[in-house]
């Protein structure tokens, strides 16, 4: 089965090919981070004009690689939620037009789902049930994946994601957007044990909390200016890092062992960061929990996990008429 997948929720104009839910036949992403990088973070106004003069030419450029026509398309999956309203529309109209002109099957796909379905493509041999950390630009969950469509959050952030603090950390050390790889790469040239940055203390023993850090990475940064100290950016980026990671791997190992799960998976923007991958592949050997995670290219938001999500949706008989519409803070557990 082909299904002819679509993605805009954010800053990417993505489509792919997925056969099967497992053989990805092409994958298309246009991006705008450069554009966005003036700005020091996505414009969702200049994102949706941007997914408008991109997505005919992504999605023709993602059949044509496939070397299909839309004629041989089984479905068209488009995520629906959540995302910045404005980029989801031009996804979730183009689709419902396209569907519609070929007489094709219209499967909406959450993005989160999308995320943890991305470890399919790089892990054949996953199978729920397993836990996955989701850690994004505006995700930060523990999700309990019970089957391929139905999943129970667990954790989840009470208030910046993992990915947003990344960022705001990176803009107020000089490093730019993304944040993200930025501090990845920075961190590799400093002492991750030189500043202790706090870790958040919640009654939820697996909810996130990382307002509290990045206000601490700030305050440090104000004083040291004040008290006219040196700043050194790959300390300081370090040390962020590792409160950040050691956070996320303690509560998702600690929700793994307490529901006993032997499977452990990450995803999102953020499960791309060497220092969490090096981290909960080593907590996980520690505890012997299987540990698994996407190929970094299906980490960041792509149309290739869609179209993964989408197929088992469709197995699941997921259809949706022409009244689709986007759904900007869609819950995982609902649809």
């Amino acid at each position: 089965m082909k299904i002819l997948a679509i993605e805009s929720s954010c800053d990417e104009t993505a489509a792919a090919v997925v056969e099967d839910g497992a053989k990805v036949l092409s994958s298309v992403i246009a991006s705008q981070i450069e554009e966005h990088r003036l700005y020091g973070g996505v414009v969702p106004e200049i994102a949706s004009r941007r997914h408008c003069e991109s997505i005919t030419a992504v999605v023709s450029q993602a059949l044509s690689d496939a070397s299909l026509s839309l004629n041989d398309i089984d479905a068209i999956g488009v995520t629906a939620a959540p995302g910045l309203i404005g980029a989801l529309l031009v996804g979730v109209n183009f689709a419902k037009g396209l569907a519609l002109a070929a007489n094709k099957p219209l499967i909406p796909v959450h993005h989160i789902r999308s995320h943890i379905a991305a470890n399919y493509l790089s892990n054949p041999h996953l199978k729920p049930p397993f836990l996955c950390l989701v850690a994004s630009g505006g995700h930060s969950h523990i999700i309990e994946v019970l089957t391929y469509t139905d999943f129970k959050v667990i954790g989840r952030t009470r208030d910046d994601a993992a990915g947003e603090a990344f960022d705001k950390v990176a803009r107020a050390i000089g490093l730019g957007y993304p944040g993200g790889p930025k501090i990845d790469k920075v961190s590799k040239e400093g002492n991750p044990d030189a500043i202790v940055f706090p870790k958040a203390k919640l009654e939820d023993p697996y909810d996130f909390s990382f307002s509290g850090v990045k206000s601490a990475v700030l305050n440090h940064i104000n004083r040291c200016k004040m008290q006219g100290e040196e700043i050194c950016e790959a300390d300081i980026a370090a040390s962020f890092q590792k409160a950040v990671v050691d956070t996320l791997v303690e509560k998702a190992v600690k929700a793994a062992k307490e529901h006993h799960m032997d499977k452990l998976a990450i995803a999102g923007g953020v499960a791309s960061n060497s220092a969490l991958r090096q981290a909960m592949k080593e907590a996980c050997e520690r505890e012997h929990i299987q540990f698994y995670y996407p190929s970094p290219i299906f980490c960041t938001d792509n149309a290739a996990m869609i179209g993964v999500a989408a197929y088992y949706e469709y197995k699941k008989g997921v259809r949706h008429g022409w009244d689709l519409n986007a759904v900007p803070n869609l819950k995982l557990g609902e649809r």
